[in-house]
């Protein structure tokens, strides 16, 4: 947990991804269409990603990818993202995290 744990530390927005995810793409779009500027790590382009991934799975990622994290917390994948999103709560989220201003 300590790699992902540094990875996420002092970000306002943090998404695991892998480059040929159609949902993760979809993910770091919808993010970023509310004006932030998430850090996004790709896991199939990072010589670690496979380690990166088996820490994901062990914190209850599943699928691994995408993997969302907020303010330092783990918010979840495509279903959580898209769930607190219809439920209106991702902007606040956001801007909670400093990740967007109004």
């Amino acid at each position: 947990m300590a790699m992902v744990t540094a990875l996420v530390n002092d970000r306002a927005v943090v998404i695991f991804s892998k480059s040929s995810c159609c949902m993760s793409h979809t993910i770091k779009t919808l993010i970023s269409s509310f004006g932030a500027n998430p850090t996004v790590y790709e896991l199939d382009e990072l010589p670690n990603g496979q380690q990166i991934e088996k820490e994901l799975k062990k914190l209850g990622c599943k699928p691994s990818v995408p993997a969302v994290f907020i303010g330092g917390e783990l918010i979840g994948g495509a279903n959580e993202i898209m769930t607190i999103h219809l439920k209106g709560q991702l902007v606040p989220l956001l801007l909670k995290a400093n990740a967007i201003w109004l």
